[in-house]
């Protein structure tokens, strides 16, 4: 069969010698590239994600799924909490930003054996409670001079309550925390015990992440003083300057009463190492090697990566056009998640 092949492309050119040359392939070449899971016909299912950084992660992992071993895949909308007892039951098959050990219902989808975590998907990643560095620092710039110099620590918020006011209890400051229904609305809620705010801030929680991002550009392009959550990678950490506040040391022990919404006197701890992957259901994990290997290897380096949410936002493209232009922009990425030939069948999809 070699000595055959290798006739074929010294003596033949043209439509009808591909065609020759496409059925003189070894079987076991297109077989390799199969995908068992999409092959059977079975759709691969996405948790819908509603930030950025998770909603564009999906649409790369999708495109080149489609593009590259010809799968048809959609997306279930959901919150976090839903999106993983959804994984643990098969219902979708692939959450593209889990944040590992953030969660309950991971960590006990994960114990029961029910989700695997899959590759490095964002490395280097951040989350705490910052504010802008002209709160601080000042911004001669925009002539705003310093508002909270001293400024360092959670543990100097209750004197700057009446800075950061709340507009609807001015009695308290303002804590911008993640969008209800997120691990992270739990988790800095306890924090607000932990630290001992609850009653010197109003806990206040967006709808969605877009509302959160709005709320944040708007009091930072009008230089207000703004205490919130926030985590990279993100468009506005590309975009904007801000500091985060210490916080206690990570510790264990600490951040699982942190976790715990339930837990009535839960310790302050920082964040542990963000340790991003990709979630898939068992089910899907162990039935498909072959995307499986995809996803091991799917990674966005972090700068690139925010300066590419950044892009979307300037640009107004959806998650799922972002994703194209990223694909055709950086093959060599793309080359390095999928064999040749696959990263091949997903540049001339995209033409």
């Amino acid at each position: 069969m070699t000595d055959f092949i290798k006739i074929l492309r010294t003596s033949c050119a043209g439509i009808v010698c591909a065609g020759i040359m496409l059925a003189a392939q070894p079987a076991n070449a297109a077989a390799a590239a199969a995908s068992p899971w999409c092959a059977a016909g079975k759709p691969v299912k996405f948790a819908g994600l509603n930030w950025e950084s998770g909603s564009f992660l999906t649409e790369l992992m999708r495109s080149v799924m489609e593009l590259g071993y010809g799968c048809k895949t959609d997306s279930m909308p959901g919150n976090t909490v839903a999106m993983e007892a959804a994984l643990a039951g098969n219902d979708i098959q692939v959450l593209a930003e889990e944040w590992i050990g953030r969660s309950d219902a991971w960590n006990e989808a994960f114990k029961a054996g029910k989700v695997i975590p899959l590759g490095k998907v964002i490395a280097g990643a951040a989350e705490g409670w910052y504010v802008p560095e002209y709160v601080i620092k000042g911004d001669p710039a925009r002539n705003i001079k310093p508002m909270a110099p001293a400024l360092k620590s959670v543990a100097d918020l209750p004197q700057y309550k009446a800075l950061f006011k709340d507009p609807e209890e001015p009695s308290k400051g303002r804590f911008l925390n993640c969008p209800i229904g997120w691990t992270c609305e739990g988790i800095n809620t306890q924090k607000l015990k932990a630290y001992g705010l609850t009653d010197s801030y109003v806990n206040f929680r967006p709808g969605t992440g877009p509302a959160l991002d709005a709320a944040v550009v708007s009091e930072y392009r009008r230089g207000k003083p703004l205490l919130f959550y926030y985590w990279s990678p993100t468009p506005l950490m590309a975009k904007f300057k801000f500091i985060k506040l210490q916080e206690p040391a990570y510790n264990e022990a600490c951040f699982k009463t942190l976790a715990d919404k339930n837990q009535p006197k839960p310790c302050g701890s920082a964040a542990p190492e963000a340790v991003i992957r990709a979630g898939v259901s068992k089910a899907f994990g162990d039935g498909d090697p072959v995307l499986r290997g995809f996803l091991d290897k799917f990674n966005v380096p972090l700068d690139l990566l925010n300066r590419t949410l950044a892009d979307m936002g300037d640009k107004k493209l959806d998650a799922r056009q972002a994703a194209q232009v990223f694909l055709k922009r950086h093959p060599e990425i793309l080359k390095q998640w999928v064999a040749a030939d696959i990263a091949a069948r997903v540049t001339a999809g995209l033409r």
